[in-house]
Parts: structure tokens; sequence; C-alpha cells
């Protein structure tokens, strides 16, 4: 694995969009948690409140590297934890008292429930105006599965989305990681921003919300306007671009490579490059709509020629005539790519108990500059005393509250879970 750590000058660290902002994260396993890691990424304090009793619930997700969840740590970069007894009356008072001290409260538990823990969103609105409040859920708010708790693998069946991925419509198969959670995620950060913006004209916040299905139906392009406006059911098309050809993965002599043509130079160019010009012109690949119509065709057609050198040559050749390419990469193989090291995009963090761990940084960059990985994921209760400080509440106070079990410390003696 390449390691590229990049640490900043002392001093240079740059002022990112979102300083200033205070987050409190009270979502757990994924969808909440991307959303505030990017946020984080942008520069937001992100307050992560977990329950004492175990904390955020991806905690005890595999994978392991001892005691740590890597499925925990992938998703919760840059923030802070504190732990907190949410059944009890001090447990949420203090967390009202956190939520008014907030500019965002993000949740993802089933609509209904932050008011049941008394965190109602009008109330906090009423009493901070602008404050904005961001949920998640797994349906939405309204009809008959409002209530219901929903998964990322549910969103991605009931979507349609599974009935276009894999090899035929006989094995309708989910995409291989939880697509649907980050996605949500992903337009909950971007809701928040929005927000975060227009609060700024107004004064007022909002209350910003999404759902696994309806994020997963956004998902759905032009497959699921080729049924609202025709009325077809698209169905699966393997590796092969479901309208677009040739596009997809061709054999070659040793390993298969994609090729992704997407105009007429570059079709006519790949027909160069395969030595069979002839292609370029017969009757049955003339246009795009009819090389999809031929498609089964043309691939046997095109292979016969790939089949004569090695992928490596092929890569080669296709990327110098500027014909999008590349290979079938493992994990492994794509953490070793010249590529993905050049983008800096790993690096090492040490965890609250001085562990190394290599981490993914968020995907975006500022002024030429990709951001930088602020702080390591954090052990259950790991800035409990530091945030409260920050809430402005005594050692006294907060010695009470530890004694009476409304807050966990880490490091207070009481193992908790990494």
């Amino acid at each position: 694995m390449n390691d590229t750590s990049r640490a900043l000058p002392s001093g240079h660290a740059p002022r990112l969009p979102l300083d200033g902002v205070r987050i409190l994260d009270l979502s757990r396993a994924l969808a909440g948690p991307w959303a505030t890691a990017l946020l984080s990424d942008l520069g937001a304090e992100v307050v992560k409140v977990e329950s004492i009793s175990g904390g955020d619930s991806s905690r005890s997700w595999p994978p392991f590297e001892g005691e740590h969840s890597l499925y925990f740590d992938s998703t919760n970069r840059g923030k802070s934890s504190i732990a907190v007894d949410f059944y009890s009356a001090e447990g949420r008072r203090l967390l009202w008292d956190l939520a008014v001290g907030a500019d965002v409260v993000v949740e993802n538990f089933r609509p209904g429930v932050l008011s049941e823990m008394g965190l109602d969103p009008d109330a906090l609105r009423d009493t901070k105006p602008g404050l904005i409040v961001a949920s998640v859920s797994g349906f939405g708010t309204s009809g008959p599965l409002a209530q219901s708790a929903g998964l990322d693998q549910v969103a991605q069946g009931m979507s349609g989305l599974m009935s276009v991925t894999g090899p035929d419509a006989d094995h309708p198969t989910r995409v291989g990681v939880p697509i649907i959670d980050m996605v949500s995620g992903i337009y909950l950060a971007l809701g928040i921003a929005a927000a975060l913006v227009g609060r700024h004209g107004s004064g007022h916040g909002s209350q910003v919300a999404t759902s696994l299905l309806e994020s997963a139906l956004s998902l759905s392009a032009f497959q699921g306007q080729a049924y609202l406006s025709t009325g077809r059911v698209p169905t699966p098309q393997g590796n092969n671009h479901p309208v677009l050809s040739p596009y997809g993965v061709f054999a070659t002599a040793d390993i298969p490579i994609i090729i992704a043509v997407g105009n007429e130079r570059q079709w006519r160019q790949l027909c160069a490059l395969v030595e069979a010009p002839d292609l370029a012109d017969h009757p049955d690949y003339r246009t795009g709509a009819l090389r999809g119509q031929h498609r089964a065709a043309l691939t046997d057609a095109l292979e016969d020629r790939l089949r004569r050198r090695p992928a490596s040559q092929w890569l080669a050749a296709l990327r110098d005539a500027k014909i999008p390419t590349g290979p079938i990469y493992t994990y492994a193989q794509a953490f070793a790519d010249e590529q993905v090291s050049s983008l800096g995009m790993v690096t090492t963090v040490e965890r609250a108990d001085g562990s190394p761990l290599p981490l993914l940084r968020g995907p975006l960059s500022l002024d030429r500059a990709p951001l930088p990985v602020r702080k390591a994921p954090p052990s259950l209760g790991e800035d409990t005393r530091a945030v409260l400080e920050g809430a402005g509440l005594t050692e006294d106070q907060i010695t009470a509250l530890a004694d009476a079990g409304v807050v966990r410390m880490a490091g207070d003696g009481t193992k908790v879970p990494a």
C-alpha cells in the first residue's frame, strides 16, 4: 500500500469553507456519518454523540483490526466523540443544550424519534431560529413505510437498482459497497451546505431531509427516465454499458480491460487501432444506435482483434489515442497503482491508543490542495471532557455527570469500545 501522509507546516493550515461551523452528529452506522465526515473535511467541527452503552452500532461491525472496527474507522475521520446516556433526564437536557449550541444537528432515526428524545426540531428552532436540523431516514416522512426500518440493500432492491445490476434478469445483484448509504450522505451534506449558505441571507435555519429510498430512486437517471417516458422496463447488461457500445469489458491476450467509446471520433480511432477499418463503416455499426443493437456481434469482432495483444499494450495504445480505458483491479492493485498513489489518497493517522491507521482522505481538493484528514476516528467518549468544557461546564459539573453515569469519558477506568 502507498502511504502518502501529507502534514501541513505548523502555522500554515489553510482556512476551510466550514471553519467555525459546529455540527452535533446524532447519527450512526453509515449514511449520516458519511455526511458529517465530508463536512468535517470542509472544516466543520463535528461532535459525534454516542450512547454510553457501546456507542455507534458500527463499532461492533467487522472487519476488525484488533479491537478497532475498520467499518467505523472508514467513515468517522475528523470527529470528536462524546458518550451520553440518551435515556436519562440529565442526558437529554445535556443533548438539548449541545443542540442549541450548534449550527447543525444531524440525525438518522426513524421519523419522530428525535422528538421522543426531547429534541423536537420545531422546538429547537423556536429556541434557536438559525439552527439547521438535517435528517436521513429509510423511506421518508410520509407513506405506509415511513416508520419502517430501512437499510442500504433494501433501498437498492426497492428502487430498481438491483434489477439493472448483475449478469441477467434472473440474478439481480447489489452494488459491492453500501452505495445508497453513501449517496444519501452526500446528498445530506449538500443540503446542509446549501442551508448554511441560505442562512446567511435569511438568518433562519432549515429542516433538511432525504431518505435511502429517495436517494436510490434519484440514481435511476436515464434508466428510470426510460421507463417513465416509454414504459419499457430496463434490464441488466452485465459489464456492458446499458446504452452505449462498444463500452464495457473486453478480453485481450491475457486479462480483460475496460474500453469506453463515447463518440464517433473514438469509435473510428478504435477501429484503426485494432486494425479493422472495415468495422467503422460497416452497415451494422455505422451509428451509435446501430452499434447498441448489434452489441454481441460487435464485441466478438473486436475481441477477435484484441486477443492478439496483451492488455498492457492495448492500455497504452488506447490512452495515447485518448480513448477511455483501464484495467479491472483488486483493492490491493488499486492502492498500488501509480495514479492512485500520486493523488495522495492515503494518509496515516494515529488513534488515541497510539496505534497507526492508514486512512483514505475525502475526495475533495480546494485551491489545488487535497483536504487533509484533520483527526483520527475517535474512541468512544474520547472527547467527552473537551466537548463539555467547550460547552461551558465547570469541572465540578463534568465530574457530577460522570459520577451519575450520564456521560462517559475514555480513560475513566471503564473499558469502552475503540
